[in-house]
C-alpha cells in the first residue's frame, strides 16, 4: 500500500489517455505512434507471424517431415506367426492377444499382418488385415473378421463398381463415335473423288504403236494401169 493507492481510493481502472490531442497533451506530434505504416492507422491489427511485409520466419525455416500427423490412425500390431501361441480353433482378438503379452497395448485399434507362417486354425478378429495376413489365416482354415469402421462399405462398393462401369461404356461409346465419324469421312472424299478413266487394252495400244506401210512404186503404177 502506497499514498497513491489510498488517495485514489483503490479504483481498479487508471485514466484513459486521450490520443491525437495536440502537442500539449504530452505524446507529441504523432501521439505515440511514431511515423507512416500500418501501426500508424486506425484499427491497425498485427496478426501473429507478420514481419511487415519481408519474408516471414516461419517460411525461412527449412520444413521437415510428415505434416499429415493428425490423420495418422495407430494400431495396436501383431503378426501371424505369433498367433501360433494360441491353441487351434480359438477365438483371436485384441483382448486375447494383449492377455498373452505378444504384443504391447498402443491404442485400441487391432491389425494383423502377414509376417511368418500360420500353422493352426484360428478366428481372428480385427479392425484391419493385410492382404497376405488375410490369406495365410484363411488358407490355414481359419477365419477372418473385420470389426466395423474399418472394413469397406458394401454400398460404396457397389457405387465405385457401377461408376467403373458406366465410365467404361463411355469410353467405348466415344471411341466407337469416331471411328464412325473417320468411316464416313473417308467414304464421302472417296465420293467426290473423281473416277479414273479406264487404261486401253493391250491391243489397241499395238495397233496405235505399229506404223503405216506406204506402197511400193511398182504396186502403184499398176494399180494405176
Amino acid at each position: 500500500m502506497d499514498l497513491k493507492t489510498v488517495l485514489n481510493k483503490g479504483v481498479k481502472h487508471e485514466q484513459s489517455v486521450r490520443i491525437g490531442r495536440g502537442l500539449g497533451s504530452g505524446l507529441g506530434k504523432t501521439s505515440g505512434r511514431g511515423h507512416k505504416g500500418w501501426g500508424q492507422r486506425s484499427g491497425s491489427f498485427r496478426r501473429p507471424g507478420y514481419e511487415g511485409g519481408q519474408m516471414p520466419l516461419y517460411r525461412r525455416v527449412p520444413k521437415r517431415g510428415f505434416t499429415n500427423a493428425r490423420f495418422h490412425v495407430a494400431y495396436t500390431i501383431i503378426n501371424v506367426d505369433d498367433l501360433n501361441a494360441f491353441e487351434s480353433g480359438a477365438n483371436v482378438d485384441l483382448d486375447a492377444v494383449l492377455k498373452l503379452g505378444l504384443t504391447s497395448p498402443e491404442t485400441k485399434l487391432f491389425k494383423v499382418l502377414g509376417n511368418g507362417a500360420l500353422d493352426r486354425v484360428l478366428h481372428v478378429s480385427a479392425h484391419r488385415f493385410s492382404k497376405s495376413a488375410e490369406e495365410k489365416i484363411k488358407a490355414a482354415g481359419g477365419t477372418v473378421t473385420v470389426i466395423g469402421g474399418c472394413a469397406e462399405d458394401p454400398a460404396a462398393v457397389e457405387l465405385a463398381a457401377k461408376q467403373a462401369a458406366s465410365k467404361a461404356a463411355a469410353k467405348k461409346a466415344k471411341l466407337a463415335a469416331s471411328e464412325a465419324a473417320a468411316e464416313a469421312a473417308a467414304a464421302k472424299a472417296a465420293a467426290e473423288k473423281p473416277a479414273k478413266k479406264p487404261k486401253p487394252a493391250p491391243a489397241d495400244k499395238a495397233e496405235k504403236a505399229a506404223p503405216k506401210k506406204s506402197p511400193k512404186k511398182g504396186e502403184e503404177k499398176g494399180g494405176a494401169g
